[in-house]
Order: C-alpha cells, then sequence, then structure tokens
C-alpha cells in the first residue's frame, strides 16, 4: 500500500480489509474507520530467532501490527519521513528508523559482521547502528525516520558512493559496503567523530543519507 506525505513529518496509509502492516509502537497519530492496532509479540523483523538475536544485543524496537479498513497518520518524534518504495528489491535500514511498512514485505535480520567481518562490526558501532541491521524485501513502500530531510544518492558500479557513516539512513539493491579509515590511526587519536570513517557502498542500487551526523 502506498503512503500519501501529508508533510515532511507526516504521512497517511489507507487499509483495505485483508491487508496488513507494521508500525512502531507509538507512531499513530490519528486514524478514521474501522482499524485496530495490535502489538507483535513475533518479534516484528524476522521472527522469533531474529527477536531474541536483537533482545540479547538490546536491539529489539517492539512493533503493532495493524489491520483494518480506514485511513491512518503516522509520525513520531517530530523526525523527517523519507518513503521508499521496493520493487523487488532488499531495504536495509536500522529497526529504531523504521515508522511503518507493508505487511507483504518479507522481514529479515542479518548480523553485521557478515558483511565485513570484524569491520562490519565497527561500522555498526561508529555509525550508531549496533550489531544487526533489518532488511525488509519484495514488492510495497516503507516510510523510514531521519534528521532533518533525506537525499537520494544512486549507486551504479561505474560510480560508488562514500557516505559518512552518521549520516546513513539505509540502502536498497544489490550493494556492497565496507567501512574504510579516511584518516590513519594516529590521526584519529581522540577523535570522537564518525568523519574518521568512510562508508564505501559500490554495486547497483540506491543509499539514503541524512542531513545530520545525530542518530535517533
Amino acid at each position: 500500500m502506498p503512503f500519501r506525505e501529508i508533510n515532511s513529518k507526516m504521512v497517511e496509509a489507507t487499509l483495505s480489509p485483508g491487508q496488513k502492516m507494521f508500525s512502531q509502537r507509538g507512531a499513530m497519530l490519528a486514524y478514521k474507520g474501522d482499524v485496530t492496532f495490535t502489538p507483535n509479540l513475533q518479534g516484528g523483523q524476522g521472527g522469533l530467532m531474529s527477536m531474541i538475536g536483537r533482545r540479547v544485543a538490546n536491539e529489539a524496537t517492539p512493533l503493532m501490527s495493524v489491520e483494518g479498513s480506514g485511513t491512518v497518520m503516522f509520525g513520531h518524534g517530530g523526525h523527517h519521513i523519507q518513503v521508499i518504495n521496493l520493487q523487488g528489491d532488499t531495504l536495509y535500514v536500522e529497526a529504531d528508523r523504521l515508522l511503518a511498512f507493508d505487511g507483504t514485505l518479507q522481514q529479515g535480520t542479518m548480523f553485521m559482521g557478515s558483511q565485513g567481518g570484524v569491520m562490519g562490526m565497527v561500522r555498526g558501532q561508529v555509525s550508531g547502528q549496533g550489531l544487526f541491521t533489518t532488511t525488509l524485501k519484495g514488492h510495497g513502500a516503507v516510510a523510514v525516520m531521519a534528521h532533518g530531510g533525506v537525499i537520494e544518492l544512486p549507486i551504479t558500479p561505474q560510480r560508488p558512493v562514500h557516505v559518512d557513516p552518521q549520516a546513513y539512513v539505509a540502502h536498497h539493491g544489490d550493494v556492497r559496503n565496507k567501512l574504510s579509515a579516511a584518516l590513519g590511526w594516529r590521526d584519529m587519536v581522540g577523535r570522537g567523530s564518525g568523519e574518521a570513517f568512510q562508508l564505501e557502498l559500490s554495486g547497483s542500487g540506491a543509499v539514503y543519507v541524512q542531513a545530520s551526523e545525530e542518530k535517533l
């Protein structure tokens, strides 16, 4: 189901009988019609084992199942909202950035160490993303949250994109990513900023970058 953007900080979704969507708890602002909201006890992103892994790492984000017939308005914390429409590819995004998404999308969880080993885990800590990231795959819409607005940058085999890890929001497509040091290790002594690292994304797809280095 597509989202209608009311403004930069609010979106509206229209539900029909038999449809389901998920939203972050506390994200519902208002609704019209016969709509029910149920706590999602199955872990949301990837089922029970995913939920256990996230809770061990203290990275679980509670979700609500939203069903019925009507329209629902979503927003959270005054954050900027970016709507991403997937056409069969996979979106990689942190769970706490998810505002709402189609229930038809296949949910999963990826361990950061599986992309780049130790450096993948370092990337998670530098960017504030933790040890896990959420994947959403299929055809449908996703509304994600960010600070200060978002820009979509295309990634092509000829043109990789380098991003400040703390400004990274999400990416989709057949994309490989790796973390590299932008400075020598001696130069990084005493630096607390993620600017000492760069996140390089290559392949085919797109990356979403926020106009801030502040995490949610």
